[in-house]
């Protein structure tokens, strides 16, 4: 059974996966796409790491808070990228980013 304290945590690192593979396929689709490489890596990245803490916790992992860690670096990372670009999916995405790179901060 999940600690009942990360609830909180796993819908917010959901939200952010999914904002992350929005923006990635959104980004696929701009006209300058080379302009959006780091944007698209960043988002994977993002992605990726938020379902593995997501898993994490869900396994009961004894390594969460170093994953969460983890994710709160890339997470920052990500949402500064995509805070540079005026995309709507972009700002979606930081706005997301940047929430869950407080929360797994949090954790204790």
């Amino acid at each position: 059974m999940i600690d009942q304290k990360y609830q909180k945590l796993l819908d917010t690192l959901h939200i952010c996966m999914t904002k992350c593979n929005h923006c990635f396929n959104a980004c696929l689709k701009q006209e300058n796409v080379d302009m959006m490489t780091k944007c698209i890596q960043l988002d994977r990245e993002c992605a990726e790491i938020c379902s593995y803490l997501e898993g994490a916790i869900t396994r009961n992992s004894p390594f969460i808070k170093q994953l969460a860690a983890v994710c709160a670096e890339i997470c920052q990372t990500c949402g500064e990228e995509c805070n540079r670009h005026h995309h709507d999916h972009c700002q979606r995405c930081a706005d997301a980013c940047f929430h869950c790179a407080k929360a797994c901060r949090e954790v204790s």
